[in-house]
């Protein structure tokens, strides 16, 4: 079984996943993602050798508990319940307080039965997403979690809860690094960026373009999703900007996940693309 996102995330890249592979270099050494989420590009690629990170320590410490402890985590997993009041009293616990198992357990417990499946924190770091009311939510994907676990083993996959900077020190020439940063709002209502306890400001997203355009000097091949946005096409002007149609399943309002447009923006071409299209492609070569 190929391994696939153990967690829903903001942003999942699951639905444009053949956009994103139609555009990955067809050769590189090491695979950097420094805000990997749910890891939905890095399960379908599988690189040998990667370099994964993000500053939600939930996350992280999940990921690392997958590879080295996958059947306590199974069985923790199995004790949950769907219910209101256990979810309450879950979500109410200090994870500082629990193992590392116990504690990914806890994440993965939560994120599959919170309120849209969406991770959320307030200024403290606390978790603060409603119960979901899922009728009948896969708490435990034990077919998953042993492939993905698997994978962590097999390949060369350093893990790592630091800032996506520091993360990116190591990369260099050759090198694939695939951004997916939380994406620039679209609108004043849409400033969703509570991965963590800080956000996501403009001012991180201007310097994230700098930080691309130095992966891009060192010889790097650099690939960004962010929203389709005038201020996002102006901070990677002179790079390769194409739109696609992606849908947005973390919204509480069903009609609103639909009929949306990304930016996939990247510092190299390709030879041949082979790419399923949704809703057409602007592009603008690097000069």
């Amino acid at each position: 079984m190929k391994p696939k996102p153990f967690v829903k995330w903001a942003g999942g890249k699951r639905q444009i996943i053949d956009e994103l592979i139609g555009r990955v270099p067809k050769k590189f050494k090491t695979y950097f993602e420094p805000f990997v989420g749910g890891g939905a590009l890095l399960f379908e690629l599988q690189p040998e050798k990667a370099v994964i990170g993000d500053t939600n320590f939930e996350l992280i410490n999940a990921y690392l508990v997958i590879r080295d402890k996958v059947e306590e985590l199974i069985e923790d997993l199995k004790r949950h319940k769907n219910e209101k009041e256990y979810y309450y009293k879950m979500r109410s616990l200090d994870p500082e307080t629990l193992d590392p198992v116990k504690r990914a357990s806890r994440f993965i417990y939560l994120n599959r039965t919170c309120y849209n499946g969406l991770w959320r924190v307030n200024s403290k770091g606390e978790f603060n997403v409603p119960f979901g009311r899922h009728k009948n939510p896969k708490i435990c994907d034990e077919e998953n979690l042993r492939a993905v676990s698997e994978y962590l083993r097999r390949a060369d996959i350093k893990i790592v809860c630091r800032d996506y900077k520091e993360t990116l020190e190591e990369a260099k020439r050759g090198d694939f690094v695939y951004l997916d940063p939380p994406y620039a709002p679209v609108s004043e209502t849409s400033r969703f960026t509570k991965y963590t306890g800080e956000g996501f400001s403009l001012k991180d997203q201007e310097e994230l373009a700098e930080v691309f355009r130095e992966l891009d000097r060192r010889g790097c091949y650099v690939m960004l999703s962010n929203s389709d946005t005038e201020f996002v096409r102006k901070l990677y002007r002179g790079y390769i900007i194409e739109r696609v149609s992606a849908n947005r399943f973390i919204n509480c309002v069903a009609k609103k996940r639909k009929n949306h447009t990304e930016l996939i923006i990247r510092n190299y071409k390709l030879r041949k693309i082979s790419i399923c299209r949704n809703n057409g492609m602007d592009t603008h070569e690097k000069t």
